[in-house]
């Protein structure tokens, strides 16, 4: 083909740009949404009981009650998606938030009966169920997320769903603590709901992790489950955190009455028929059952952390 006599042979031929890439979509969660939230979150809830306070109105008691119960579980999941799991999307967080959330409202009156019958044998079973019903919901929203597997998704897919269950249970034992045979107990309530604030962290969230860490680590490439011996070994381990954690005032007061010199008053029992510490032993029960805590508390954290640790993608997280 002859080349034109108005175009010189070595002209380089036009390119016609291709189309062009989008720009990437702005995230769902921004970052360091969640310490917005827990301070926005935290004032909030300040103001709300003062006003409620100040006017002696119940009025703001569902928003006071909703606010303290669901501020923590909501930040401490977020800061999780942050932080370690952007990779897995918003869709199986929020499931898992809001399946927690609905199985936390059951658990709330379970734990009620619990505390009316208490007995070692009623703390381990009740672990034993909670921790087996929150597993198999996290398999169920995860059946069609193939894709979803190892130590470090499990981690935060489990400790989403456990905040989601500790928001509804908090929100459940906040109100019980609010009525009484006088009418609104507005100490009680904001006490229950702080002490529940600051133990957020290591109760359900952390025991739902280190077994959710167990279950999707040895989760087949076709996303298929394995009930293999480790993911029992954890649910086990999880249920046992759980009724420590649960039982920790009655192994105090086992405590105090077997190193107090006068034994506990037994005349008047506290709640669940446990007898009452007398006045120089409410020191040592408060030692105990802190310590107690704190205890447990530290063997979740150690696991966790040892199950991060064994997943190399855990450091490669943005």
């Amino acid at each position: 083909m002859a080349v034109p006599q108005n175009q010189p042979p070595d002209t380089p031929r036009a390119r016609v740009p291709g189309p062009q890439q989008p720009p990437p979509p702005c995230p769902l969660i921004p970052a360091g949404l969640w310490k917005r939230c827990l301070g926005i979150g935290a004032a909030l809830w300040a103001l709300t009981a003062v006003v409620t306070y100040a006017t002696s109105d119940v009025a703001p008691l569902p928003t006071l009650i909703l606010l303290g119960s669901f501020l923590v579980p909501v930040a401490f999941a977020l800061w999780a998606y942050e932080r370690h799991g952007r990779d897995l999307g918003t869709s199986p967080l929020l499931g898992c938030f809001l399946a927690g959330g609905a199985l936390g409202a059951l658990g709330a009156s379970v734990t009620e009966y619990q505390l009316a019958r208490p007995s070692l044998g009623m703390f381990v079973s009740t672990g034993l169920a909670e921790e087996a019903v929150k597993l198999g919901a996290l398999m169920f929203l995860l059946r069609r997320h193939t894709r979803i597997r190892g130590p470090r998704a499990g981690l935060v897919l489990g400790a989403t769903l456990g905040f989601g269950f500790a928001a509804l249970e908090g929100a459940g034992h906040a109100f019980d603590a609010a009525v009484s045979l006088q009418g609104v107990d507005l100490r009680t309530l904001l006490e229950t709901e702080i002490l529940r604030g600051v133990l957020t962290p290591f109760g359900h969230g952390l025991w739902t992790a280190v077994a959710g860490a167990a279950l999707l680590a040895r989760r087949r490439p076709d996303g298929r489950f394995r009930p293999t011996a480790q993911v029992a070994g954890a649910c086990l381990g999880a249920s046992l955190l759980h009724a420590l954690w649960d039982s920790t005032r009655g192994i105090a007061l086992w405590l105090v009455d077997r190193l107090g010199r006068a034994g506990l008053d037994r005349t008047l029992p506290a709640r669940g028929g446990l007898p009452r510490p007398t006045g120089g032993q409410e020191h040592l029960l408060t030692l105990f059952s802190v310590g107690g805590l704190f205890l447990v508390a530290l063997v979740g954290l150690v696991w966790a952390r040892s199950l991060a640790h064994r997943d190399a993608t855990w450091r490669n997280t943005p």
